[in-house]
């Protein structure tokens, strides 16, 4: 199991900015910087053992235990549609806590997820976030809550609720374990 990197102590509405000015933590995956909400992650682990699940999506990339919990770890490279995420020296899983409705049931998840890097925390203020653009992203426009300006670049600031959407993902994950009609016609 992989030791722990970081763990929030801080309750949420002590990180939060008076001003209105949200943190971000920053990451690298496969050469871009990403952020998410800091108010989403509970901790940041070393990569470690994972346990593979058969018939899962690629983007899925096992399990972990943590704590006696067990996490479902995803790649989040691969759920941009690249190529998995090979593991390196400063590859991290960073663990966030996702609130979801599903049937109308209140969900709260654990999902880790692979990133290349963990880069460091920034607070960027709302005025210094632009709307996602429409075309020219490598990822679903939907998975992009924004862009942050941090020192003259852009950061792509993730939905994350969208990119780790717990429904779409057991859809994925029940359209990945189906044999096509054309298998079963041809068996049968």
């Amino acid at each position: 199991m992989g030791q722990v990197i970081a763990q929030k102590n801080t309750p949420p509405a002590i990180a939060a900015s008076s001003q209105g000015s949200q943190q971000y933590l920053t990451f690298t995956l496969n050469a871009e910087v990403f952020a998410i909400g800091i108010l989403n992650i509970k901790e940041i682990i070393e990569y470690g053992t994972l346990t593979e699940i058969p018939m899962m999506p690629a983007f899925i990339r096992g399990v972990i235990n943590l704590r006696g919990a067990v996490v479902p770890v995803v790649d989040l490279s691969a759920r941009f549609g690249g190529k998995p995420t090979a593991a390196a020296r400063r590859t991290c899983i960073v663990i966030v806590e996702i609130n979801q409705t599903v049937d109308d049931i209140d969900l709260r998840q654990d999902i880790g997820i692979v990133v290349d890097s963990v880069n460091e925390v920034l607070e960027i203020p709302p005025g210094d976030i632009e709307p996602p653009p429409s075309f020219g992203a490598r990822i679903r426009a939907d998975f992009i809550q924004g862009m942050g300006k941090v020192d003259g670049k852009f950061v792509i600031i993730l939905n994350i609720d969208r990119v780790l959407s717990v429904d779409e993902m057991a859809q994925l994950a029940a359209v990945g374990g189906q044999a096509s009609p054309q298998d079963e016609e041809q068996s049968g």
